[in-house]
């Protein structure tokens, strides 16, 4: 196995990681939600975790990529120059997914949870929207709804006066789980998703150099 075929075959691996990390966190909120609330449609953390970044992007369009890429451990389609191409465009998908995946957790981590925006905390408000995606603003990632004495609007705010004091973490209230969850589940995700794209364009690179060298060809090895 060349140095191509070994990063390929950890690049898989990694992958394979980072998929299953992604779908869990964002199942996560999915399966408090029904544990704590018995509802599986109704009062969710967020808009976002409907969004499915974990499950979609950093899950099922990392498969095509992570397939072919484990693929290289045994030396079957990744040891031609064809297969090491099709990697790198397999790849291609793999960081648009994580992309995306990073675009829905800065968006969360900047609105935070439902109970800080809406009041009754429903779903009506939540509408999917790349448009949504495109209007992200970083400055709002100040996590302001995260160190609040309270982030429910706007009554509940006379207590904390604005002065962004944070009581430290704990699980006391609906709120301060709702707040937690939110901020562990969505950081998660986006570390997943920069992960993803530095994996995609390591890959990227590889498979562009076993294409141009080659690869090794000792097949009658394999046991």
């Amino acid at each position: 196995m060349t140095c191509c075929e070994g990063w390929t075959s950890c690049n898989g691996f990694s992958l394979l990681v980072l998929l299953l990390l992604g779908v869990v966190f964002n199942a996560v909120p999915l399966i408090f939600n029904l544990v704590e609330e018995d509802e599986g449609f109704k009062n969710p953390i967020s808009c976002f975790e409907w969004w499915f970044p974990g499950i979609i992007g950093a899950g099922v369009m990392v498969i095509p990529a992570t397939t072919m890429s484990l693929a290289a451990r045994k030396r079957a389609c990744c040891n031609n120059r064809t297969g090491m191409f099709l990697s790198s465009l397999f790849n291609v998908i793999t960081i648009i997914g994580a992309v995306y995946c990073m675009l829905v957790s800065i968006q969360a981590l900047c609105k935070g949870p439902l109970i800080c925006n809406y009041q009754g905390n429903g779903t009506a408000a939540c509408e999917f929207s790349f448009r949504n995606l495109s209007d992200i603003q970083l400055e709002s990632l100040n996590l302001q709804w995260f160190f609040d004495d309270s982030c429910i609007p706007p009554a509940s705010h006379t207590s904390s006066g604005g002065d962004g004091r944070f009581q430290g973490l704990h699980f006391d209230s609906q709120e301060n789980k709702h707040r937690i969850l939110h901020l562990s589940v969505f950081t998660a995700l986006l570390l997943v998703g920069i992960l993803e794209v530095l994996c995609g364009l390591s890959q990227i690179v590889i498979g562009f150099l076993g294409c141009l060298c080659g690869v090794s060809r000792r097949r009658s090895q394999i046991v």
